[in-house]
């Protein structure tokens, strides 16, 4: 092949102006458009006819060139140089500086008006020239050998590798997350709180223990008072009440008891010091508002339905972090198999690389190529960093699911997934599907636990719209014991006995005997405290009533205000129950349509994935036989790069896909093999297969 540089050297001066002749008029278009004004990069650029003689070892070519090129070279609208592979490089040496006068474009499109050109002539007016072409890369240029991404990620030893399993990973998620330790914390505190509303059955027992001295002035002989005109009192009491509510149709009771030591300087007390003591017994019974359904009846039932709701939310939280785990675990996995494909595509283009290299020392291909080459090959490693970055992210999100605190020593080993990815894909029907969400899904277990709630309310404000009728009834017994204090009193004048005893010794005979009379106190109250008790229990001494009371309040609006507003939310439970269904079916729809779309295009992706690599593969050939370029073989490697890429990405959304069919349906505790227990305590989980991390949390059970 005859160059147009060799051309110009063998016809010298009277060459080089016939060619510039022929290029110029070979640039005149055959209609003459108007004059457009001259653009900032003409004005700025000399034409050619101004340049500086070519100096002494230089060489000048001017290429003529009518044809169109390839069409990757048509986008040059600032008249920037188009590398061509058809420049010998063996026609050049380092040391020789190259002007191109290029006064044709290769360009098609150069042939046409451009809006910021003048191109055509008018008046007389010669047509710009474009500016010349700067000096070609140098012919023995060669990039730099740059080593591969490093591996290291920030905070990770990659060389402490952890293999994690998809179920070590739901299990360490429900043992330690944040979450999971909220919503079982809530169960245990609506557990805890039916337990304190059962406590109102408790007893309570109340004791009274004191001492007390009362001094009483009295105003009569009867009052016993002494000779300061007052009585005194001495008392040490002892005392204990006990209350509470009856477990069946709403009764209340009390029982009273009182015992005391009393002394005291009343003449007239016949038993000092003396022991009082009486019981009380009085029980309560509602005969209509309070007797079938009452305000402690009514607040156990709701703690109990409270804690079943609080036990859906620790279900439907449970569900959710699972389903967070498996898509951070399928995350993590495209991201490590896409960094891979990453690395692999920077390994093919440096491959290619060196293969330029071979070809442009030959003298085969242009050294642009060699500079191409290098392009691809710094961006495939901008690639690399991005899917590293991808890497390090996806498995902060699922350590962050894993693990209780930045403590863990897990932070910094690199996980390593060792679950296959080829999933088992689920076959039921839509109806199947619907039905089963309805079944499982947590969410209409809590609207469930809600209607049920109100139907207690609705039962209890019924009850309070009644008449208050209470059946009272008292039995009262009293008990006493002291010591006897005797009573001596004259029953003569004492004037008179002293006469008649006078009387009496001067007759010799006897003096008139005294006479004195004692208080009588019966021989059953003489005793001590323990003699008191027993005088109690013998009831000698009851008191008995039996009565009714009745409380009617007028119109009682606030009982009716209260019913008819649980009426109206009754209605309301119904219409979001409703609306829930609706969602939930919905749901169930767009994840199986999620799943068969998902599977669908996997085998898509994988087809593009094969073709990829086979016109990759045939691309590479027709380059090795000369009838291709770098430029198509670059292509066909971008191609190939993708379709990987996409292959991985359709496999993650079909296992995504997977785990969202299995929440919407309500099937991801036992897809995963997870009980939930009901005991008051922290072993809330058990899985129904080996757990390599064990803990005091989790009860593992080995698989049949």
């Amino acid at each position: 092949m005859i160059y147009p540089t060799q051309i110009l050297k063998s016809l010298g001066a009277a060459g080089f102006l016939f060619f510039a002749t022929a290029a110029i008029s070979a640039q005149t278009p055959q209609n003459t458009p108007p004059p457009t004004p001259p653009t900032e990069v003409q004005q700025q650029n000399p034409p050619p006819q101004q340049q500086p003689p070519t100096q002494p070892g230089q060489t000048t070519r001017t290429q003529t060139q009518t044809q169109q090129t390839q069409p990757q070279n048509q986008a040059n609208p600032q008249n920037q140089p188009t590398p061509l592979n058809q420049t010998p490089a063996q026609n050049q040496t380092p040391t020789q500086t190259q002007t191109q006068t290029q006064t044709t474009t290769t360009n098609p499109a150069a042939a046409t008006t451009q809006p910021t050109q003048s191109v055509g002539t008018s008046g007389g007016v010669a047509p710009a020239v474009l500016p010349d072409d700067p000096p070609p890369v140098a012919p023995n240029f060669e990039a730099p050998i740059r080593p591969l991404p490093s591996a290291e990620r920030v905070g990770v030893d990659v060389s402490d590798q952890l293999p994690l399993s998809l179920p070590e990973a739901i299990t360490l998620a429900l043992q330690n997350n944040n979450d999971i330790d909220s919503s079982r914390i809530g169960v245990q505190i609506a557990e805890f709180e039916l337990r304190a509303v059962r406590g109102v059955y408790d007893p309570v027992i109340v004791s009274e223990n004191y001492y007390e001295r009362r001094t009483t002035p009295t105003a009569s002989t009867i009052g016993g008072a002494a000779g300061n005109g007052s009585v005194t009192q001495s008392s040490l009491v002892n005392g204990f009440n006990v209350t509470g509510f009856s477990p069946f149709a709403g009764g209340l009771y009390q029982a009273d008891f009182s015992g005391s030591r009393t002394t005291t300087d009343n003449q007239n007390a016949t038993l000092n010091p003396q022991f009082p003591s009486i019981l009380t017994l009085t029980y309560t019974q509602p005969l209509w508002r309070g007797f079938r359904f009452d305000n402690n009846r009514r607040t156990i039932e709701i703690a109990k339905k409270n804690l079943s709701l609080t036990d859906a939310q620790f279900r439907q939280r449970a569900v959710e972090t699972i389903a967070q785990v498996e898509t951070a675990y399928w995350d993590l996995i495209f991201s490590l198999r896409n960094l891979q494909v990453q690395i692999d595509a920077v390994r093919q283009a440096r491959t290619q690389l060196e293969s330029n290299q071979r070809l442009v020392q030959k003298g085969a291909l242009a050294p642009i190529e060699i500079v191409s080459a290098n392009t691809q090959i710094t961006t495939f490693e901008q690639n690399v960093y991005t899917a590293q970055e991808s890497v390090t992210q996806a498995e902060n999100v699922l350590k962050t699911l894993m693990l209780p605190d930045t403590a863990d020593a897990i932070w910094k080993r690199a996980l390593v997934p060792v679950s296959s990815v080829e999933v088992e894909i689920p076959s039921v029907s839509l109806e199947t599907a619907i039905a089963a969400a309805l079944t499982n899904r947590q969410e209409l277990a809590q609207l469930k636990t809600n209607s049920e709630i109100n139907r207690i309310n609705e039962r209890y404000f019924r009850d309070q719209t009644k008449p208050q009728i209470d059946l009272v009834g008292s039995y009262t017994a009293n008990g006493l014991a002291g010591t006897a204090v005797p009573r001596v009193a004259n029953t003569t004048n004492s004037a008179l006995t002293t006469r008649v005893n006078e009387l009496s010794a001067l007759n010799g005979l006897p003096p008139l005997p005294t006479t004195t009379t004692t208080g009588t106190v019966t021989p059953n109250l003489v005793g001590g405290y323990f003699k008191s008790l027993s005088n109690l229990a013998t009831a000698d001494y009851p008191t008995y009533r039996v009565g009714v009371t009745i409380s009617l309040p007028l119109r009682n609006r606030t009982a009716k205000a209260n019913l008819g507003r649980n009426l109206v939310e009754a209605d309301q439970i119904k219409n979001q129950t409703a609306q829930q269904e609706q969602t939930i079916e919905s749901d169930v729809r767009n994840a199986l349509q999620a799943l068969r779309s998902s599977e669908a295009r996997l085998q898509a992706a994988l087809a593009t994935r094969l073709s990829a690599e086979q016109l990759y593969e045939s691309e590479q050939r027709l380059f090795r036989a000369g009838t291709s370029t770098v430029f198509l073989v670059q292509q066909r490697q971008i191609t190939l790069v993708t379709a990987r890429g996409n292959e991985l990405q359709a496999q993650t959304l079909l296992n995504k896909a997977v785990s969202g069919f299995q929440r919407a349906t309500g099937t991801t505790l036992s897809a995963n093999s997870v009980e939930i227990t009901d005991k008051i305590n922290d072993q809330r989980f058990k899985f129904n297969r080996q757990i390599d991390f064990g803990s005091g949390i989790f009860r593992a059970k080995k698989d049949d």
